[in-house]
């Protein structure tokens, strides 16, 4: 967890599991070969007895020749303001003054003092909550910056240390409130199963939630690697991943011939925890959080796999999720918010004829693409690249040209084709998503598509034996 040469904030309460925690580095401080530093955070919900805290913490400091620093904050304002409830915004807000302090102080960690009794709690407590396995995991002893080296050692323990040095601690006295869950679990449910069930209730659920870890860091890494190979980034920050990937996640553990989509989305599917964790991996790469995803959540992204077509959607807390055909596009609302989206655009721009040496370059910013119109000797000699599926006869082409989005009726006659077809249908069997086709390039002559993007240039106007200068469209993202 420590390193010589390393700076530790130290999370200091006031508390006897903090205050031991402190003695503890203070006394191996020069052994370990570093630096400590005292963070005390003032949540201002316990009035003249939080303030006494602070100011116990910092005379500690002080005796014991350590820097301090100590913030404070309204955590029962902020509760109220974001809809949090006090635990958890007292411990957001306490963890968000570490950070601030660790980067101000150039801290490599920052050390708060769970014991094991704090562990068994924790497991308890997502027990009743309904917890999937993840739970059970309760408190990592390591968790980026953060450290708990005291994640071992029992209460009883730290206050018999703290007794033979003749040190005092502080007392909080909303820990002994039994209304709320946590103090009910430690003074209540855990005292009862020591009693009744087992003396080291305390040390048996530690262990599991080692176990846990240990399994869910082997789910975590499998997580990774499948969602780095079966996701796909977006343009605006969307992910996207073909319905089957899914589904069936490990080609190994592909189901049996027979099985149909639906029923390889059922609760007995091999590789449905793999498939549950994907939904949650991507939630959490898009929001930067878990929280707020339910398993209820998690079921509605699994029907739209199996039971919707092309073109539902559903809204989860913050993201939308849409199926394109067979693919599941995951987008931050927050982030497409306010901001004009592919299907609201609508674009016209006249294009005047390139020079020998000069191509014809149309940005345009609504789809966030260029198209340059070039001329080239015809027919083109074999280190010549013609793009675009085709040229057009320049000859035989009417200026100006019209770079327009397209627009319902529009239809042509590709190069190559028996018969006039309808541009819809052509990005219809193109599979080309619904969002994208109302902003769909086509090039225009004399109010005739003579271009659409993708596709072969109009028969009636393609190059052929005849033809003396070829005209050639080439796209390319801005």
């Amino acid at each position: 967890m420590v390193r010589p040469g390393d700076r530790i904030g130290l999370g200091v309460s006031g508390g006897a599991d903090s205050v031991a925690m402190f003695r503890i580095f203070e006394e191996f401080r020069a052994q370990l070969g570093i630096a400590i530093v005292v963070l005390h955070f003032n949540h201002q919900l316990r009035g003249a007895d939080a303030d006494a805290d602070e100011r116990f913490v910092e005379s500690l400091a002080a005796e014991l020749h350590v820097e301090s620093e100590s913030g404070r904050a309204d955590v029962a304002a902020e509760a109220q303001r974001h809809g949090w409830n006090l635990e958890d915004a007292a411990r957001r807000m306490r963890y968000e003054f570490f950070e601030r302090a660790a980067a101000a102080r150039s801290l490599n960690r920052v050390a708060v003092a769970h014991t094991v009794d704090d562990q068994a709690e924790t497991v308890l407590s997502h027990l009743l909550r309904g917890t999937g396995l993840a739970g059970l995991a309760g408190i990592y002893p390591v968790a980026g910056r953060i450290i708990r080296p005291l994640l071992d050692v029992g209460r009883a323990e730290l206050r018999e240390f703290l007794t033979g040095l003749g040190q005092p601690w502080r007392e909080d006295a909303t820990n002994q409130d039994t209304a709320r869950t946590r103090a009910r679990i430690r003074h209540q449910l855990i005292p009862v199963l020591q009693r009744d069930f087992d003396p080291r209730t305390v040390t048996r659920l530690a262990r599991l939630a080692s176990h846990a870890r240990e399994n869910e860091n082997f789910w975590r890494a499998l997580e990774d690697e499948r969602f780095q190979a079966v996701t796909t980034r977006e343009s605006r920050g969307a992910i996207s991943l073909n319905v089957a990937d899914l589904l069936s996640p490990l080609a190994q553990l592909a189901q049996p011939d027979g099985v149909t989509a639906h029923e390889s989305a059922s609760a007995s599917a091999p590789t449905m925890a793999l498939t549950r964790r994907l939904v949650r991996r991507i939630f959490a790469d898009l929001r930067r959080s878990r929280e707020q995803l339910t398993a209820r959540h998690v079921r509605s992204v699994l029907d739209l796999a199996t039971k919707s077509q092309s073109g539902s959607r559903i809204e989860l807390p913050g993201i939308r999720v849409e199926r394109i055909f067979d693919r599941l596009v995951f987008t931050n609302a927050a982030e497409t918010a306010g901001k004009q989206t592919l299907q609201d655009c609508s674009f016209s721009y006249a294009v005047s004829p390139p020079g020998p040496s000069e191509p014809a370059s149309v940005v345009v910013a609504e789809i966030q693409r260029r198209f340059n119109l070039k001329l080239v000797d015809w027919p083109p000699v074999k280190r010549d690249t013609v793009t675009g599926r085709g040229a057009l006869d320049f000859d035989r082409v009417r200026w100006p040209l019209i770079l327009r989005n397209w627009r319902p009726g529009d239809s042509y006659r590709p190069h190559g084709s028996r018969r006039v077809r309808k541009l819809k249908r052509l990005l219809l069997a193109s599979r080309v998503p619904r969002r994208e086709r109302e902003s769909w390039p086509v090039l225009t002559s004399g109010a005739e598509v003579i271009w659409a993007s993708g596709y072969p240039v109009a028969e009636g106007l393609a190059a052929h034996s005849g033809t003396r200068i070829g005209l050639v469209i080439v796209e390319e993202k801005l």
